[in-house]
């Protein structure tokens, strides 16, 4: 919790436990709204992500914005989120979020003011009274497949993945929000300018993943924040209020020296996504999916989708030992289950059974494996009209493996590393050294803001994504 006016570092200290919502005063509704959503967004986004060193920079950040806030009574609680999707938004009460996946797009200490600040931005000018109610979509996670799939025009939503999708605020409270944060940043001492330049960088990534395909859309910041040429250029307009562009300061070594050593992408306990392949060091087990597929690693399940509206759900469930596969799938929770073929297999050496489903326009396959004293299972569906189902199902349900000790001890977790740019290296051979992650160097542009005609000069400062 950050109270101005007491900004002094020392007056902030890293949590050393997730973040509690407590203490909230009791007439205070908005806040009690923000009190009884504050554990779901922490079940969506990976709960929270502690890191003494990069609370202590954000803290820093948030201090310095409070001062000069709109409303200085106003309390903030902020919560850095483990997730690698980039976004931030606030809730009624001055419950503020950032996940880590903006940190690590961020390129100094105002861009990361500036999306703050917009958040305050909300909160002053109490948009929480007009905001929707958030609502849980609920998927694939806990319904059987045939209730998720009941609207076929939202079929294809469902069974990506449930998700918190928080209510998306009206253009004109988004502006308004943009008006107040870039003001508060410059009259904080900050660079302005850094609100377009970071709307900039996340279009960039956008674009990027929208060609890589990596984590779900929806829980990202473009996703409720209308993201515009033109709101760039409105931004820049309220930049100019305080001078030309290099005016106010970055903050750059302070916020790079803060992030390196962030998590990037994927965390150990939910298991790692290499190109087409999953993999999870602590179940010891692997899987690919065909190319063309894109997967998204969540804290709930592991899902897949590829061409022909084709999806994949990979999760885990807790069996008798002594339980045949075949009368599990029986037990109920396959509906449209044709019970003809179910079946009793082997896959690499696991007992496994398979089966065929269908439901209000669509199909299945249902592969359930017994490895290491657990059982996984291995949905696949598709349109009734699909010709493609049992191919993609077979060669999914076909490389699922137990990882060797030595598979398991090779995969490590990614980070972002601030390196010095060294005489005669260059964007390429930086981004050669980058490990885990695909089209290096359209990933070191973004995460370093630079086009694709720029160049780094020796004693530069870049990050790049790396294991060690």
């Amino acid at each position: 919790m950050f109270t101005p006016p007491a900004v002094q570092e020392s007056g902030f200290q890293p949590s050393d436990r997730p973040i509690t919502v407590d203490n909230v005063g009791a007439n205070n509704k908005l806040a009690e709204l923000a009190k009884a959503q504050h554990p779901r967004i922490l079940a969506t986004y990976g709960g929270e992500y502690s890191d003494p060193k990069l609370e202590r920079m954000v803290a820093k950040v948030v201090g310095s914005l409070t001062v000069v806030s709109a409303n200085p009574t106003q309390t903030y609680r902020i919560t850095i989120l483990n997730s690698p999707n980039v976004n931030a938004f606030a809730l009624p009460g001055g419950y503020l979020y950032i996940t880590r996946g903006l940190l690590a797009l961020a390129n100094d200490s105002s861009e990361l003011a500036a999306v703050i600040a917009h958040e305050m931005g909300h909160v002053t000018a109490n948009h929480g009274l007009q905001r929707q109610q958030l609502e849980a979509e609920e998927g694939l996670a806990t319904k059987v497949v045939s209730d998720v799939l009941g609207d076929s025009p939202t079929a294809k939503a469902a069974l990506i993945r449930g998700k918190l999708r928080l209510a998306q605020f009206s253009r004109n409270q988004e502006l308004e929000a943009d008006a107040i944060g870039i003001k508060s940043i410059g009259e904080a001492g900050y660079d302005p300018y850094a609100a377009g330049r970071f709307l900039q960088s996340m279009s960039a990534y956008t674009d990027f993943r929208s060609i890589s395909g990596a984590t779900d859309a929806s829980l990202d910041f473009l996703a409720t924040h209308p993201n515009t040429p033109q709101r760039i250029d409105l931004a820049q307009r309220h930049a100019r209020q305080f001078g030309a562009p290099g005016v106010g300061t970055r903050d750059r070594d302070s916020f790079l020296a803060g992030i390196d050593g962030l998590l990037y992408g994927d965390t150990p306990e939910e298991g790692y996504v290499r190109g087409e392949t999953f993999l999870h060091p602590g179940l010891g087990v692997s899987f690919t999916v065909p190319d063309g597929f894109i997967i998204d690693n969540s804290a709930a399940a592991v899902t897949a989708t590829g061409p022909g509206d084709i999806a994949i759900r990979f999760d885990g469930v807790s069996i008798d030992k002594n339980r045949a596969l075949t009368d599990y799938i029986r037990s109920g929770w396959v509906a449209g289950l044709d019970d003809s073929t179910v079946k009793q297999e082997t896959i690499n050496g696991n007992e496994a059974a398979t089966a065929h489903a269908g439901a209000e326009g669509w199909q299945f396959d249902i592969a359930v494996i017994r490895a290491g004293g657990q059982v996984y299972r291995l949905l696949t569906a598709a349109p009734s009209a699909s010709t493609s189902l049992d191919t993609v199902a077979r060669s999914v349900s076909g490389s699922f493996r137990i990882l060797s000790p030595a598979e398991k001890a090779a995969l490590k977790p990614l980070h972002i590393r601030v390196l010095t740019v060294q005489p005669g290296q260059t964007m390429g051979s930086l981004a050669a050294q980058m490990v885990g992650v695909d089209r290096k160097l359209d990933l070191f542009r973004v995460l370093n803001a630079l086009s694709p005609g720029a160049a780094v000069s020796a004693g530069d400062k870049v990050k790049i994504v790396t294991d060690k």
